[in-house]
């Protein structure tokens, strides 16, 4: 492909402004037009092997360090890359190494180290340049520069070929497959499990004093502590790096953990029907292994999602996949209920090395994200209601989420705050018996703060099925059924009814 147009003046430009103020005489038309050619053929030139590179776009020297398009070098070393545009990171792997850049960023990762850069990757012209003596050498390849004759040679490792396959030309060595207690002794001791002042779950030790997880482990708590394989427990700092999109979150400990990281694996070569292990805290019971496959590689709103048949639970989230090499694959995020299909979901590690690159550009001080309190002391009836609108509105449950509606509260004869609220007729039918508890666990948090929020007071919370027939409906306790004005009949009862003062009472309806 020619050289770009516009870099070619530059070039061209600084070059002729160099002979300009060398001590030279006028030049002669002919003689300059001269000077002006050869200043034009003077672009730096990559040999890779012996073989000159051809790249779409001239190479930019920036800082000291020369940038180039990214897939032309990747693909000249027989590298696998690829794009992630949601976080703007290069991720590439050769074998056993893989590396992350992110756009602007002056770190990059090497096989889950940060390494400082001469120059960040960047943008230009639509093209993404990284910087090559760093690309080179973190995969395995030796680079020299001859300055005089404008030549940057690289010379890559001579098993790279060997190691090629005649399919796909695939340049990852096949590594031997461990046995399934061969991958938990490895890797045992460097899951732990994470209990917050909300939630409980898992995480993997990813750095010195870094875990990695799921985000809604960690979401709204105030504090936290992680407890080792060992039975000794650490606090938790706080969150450092968060990527909600992808549920995935870092979070640091308060002081050196004593166990080495997990090694992370390659985002490319997974394949559907590929063996895998998990470790997580299922229901609070540490560090359960299983075993499975991938069954499917499935993406939903830009994220990356591997769904296995290894069995996951509640307390499992945060928990790591690992390849049958040993290496962190994903990690495990969520289980579809009622179904006897082991449809659970794990996020890939390609958004795990994106986080950690972001960690690596942008560390920020650990601190929790705790939900901020309702405060309603001396509210009026229409301020607790707006309030329980805005934070309790929404149900979100294994089935799907659902809005409550016609929310009201009153206070009765004997003083109770009242509080009623209608759930969609339709949502409770089809998913009533399947979402028992997790209507529970919704009352039991909004019955929490709502107490915090409210000392002292006898509070009612009720959640009604309300619908309306053509006909008399039988089969209902007395009053649950009444007719209307319109002729039409209505039935309307509790599915959920919360009492509380100083202790707390749940009755959930199916």
């Amino acid at each position: 492909m020619n050289i770009n147009p516009f870099k070619q003046r530059m070039v061209a430009s600084v070059l002729a402004a160099g002979l300009v103020l060398a001590p030279l005489p006028a030049l002669q038309p002919g003689v300059a037009a001269a000077a002006s050619a050869s200043a034009q053929t003077s672009v730096m030139k990559v040999f890779v092997d012996g073989v000159n590179l051809t790249l779409p776009q001239a190479p930019t020297v920036k800082n000291g360090a020369t940038l180039v398009p990214m897939r032309a070098i990747f693909g000249a070393l027989r590298a696998n890359v690829t794009w992630d545009a949601q976080t703007k990171t290069v991720l590439a792997t050769k074998g056993n190494d893989y590396i992350s850049l992110k756009i602007g960023s002056a770190y990059a990762v090497k096989n889950g180290a940060s390494v400082k850069l001469q120059t960040a990757a960047e943008q230009k012209n639509g093209t993404t340049l990284v910087p090559l003596r760093f690309v080179a050498e973190a995969l395995g390849a030796e680079v020299s520069v001859d300055a005089k004759q404008r030549v940057i040679r690289i010379t890559s490792d001579p098993q790279d070929a060997e190691e090629e396959d005649t399919t796909g030309g695939e340049t990852e060595a096949a590594a031997e497959a461990l046995t399934t207690q061969e991958i938990v002794a490895m890797n045992d001791e460097k899951v732990v499990m994470i209990t917050t002042d909300q939630a409980q779950g898992s995480g993997v030790v990813v750095g010195g004093n870094l875990i990695l997880t799921n985000y809604h482990v960690v979401a709204s708590a105030s504090k936290a502590t992680v407890a080792l394989n060992d039975n000794s427990a650490l606090g938790v700092k706080g969150i450092v790096a968060v990527n909600e999109a992808a549920d995935l979150a870092l979070i640091q400990t308060e002081s050196a953990l004593s166990v080495s990281p997990v090694q992370l694996a390659s985002p490319f070569f997974v394949e559907k029907g590929s063996r895998v292990v998990t470790i997580g805290s299922p229901l609070g019971f540490q560090n359960t292994a299983a075993e499975g496959l991938i069954s499917n590689i499935t993406y939903e709103g830009g994220t990356l999602y591997y769904q296995t048949s290894a069995p996951i639970d509640h307390g499992s989230s945060g928990g790591a996949m690992f390849n049958e090499s040993g290496e962190l694959l994903g990690i495990t995020t969520s289980k579809i209920e009622g179904t006897s299909a082991d449809l659970n979901f794990a996020v890939s590690v390609r958004h795990v090395l994106a986080l950690l690159q972001e960690y690596s550009m942008n560390p920020k001080t650990a601190a929790f994200e705790p939900a901020s309190e309702l405060k309603l002391e001396g509210a009026t009836t229409e301020d607790i209601r707006k309030a329980f609108a805005d934070n309790f509105g929404t149900v979100t449950t294994t089935e799907g989420t659902t809005e409550l509606k016609n929310v009201e509260v009153t206070r009765d004869a004997s003083g109770w705050l009242v509080i009623n609220a209608v759930i969609d007729s339709s949502f409770y039918m089809l998913f009533g018996d399947k979402t028992a508890d997790d209507l529970r666990y919704w009352a039991i948090d909004a019955g929490a703060a709502l107490r915090k929020a409210l000392p002292n007071q006898t509070i009612q919370l009720s959640v009604y099925y309300q619908q309306e027939f053509n006909f008399e409906p039988r089969g209902f306790a007395s009053g649950e059924v009444t007719k209307l004005a319109n002729g039409k009949w209505q039935v309307r009862y509790p599915v959920v009814d919360l009492q509380e003062n100083d202790k707390m009472y749940v009755r959930v309806r199916t």
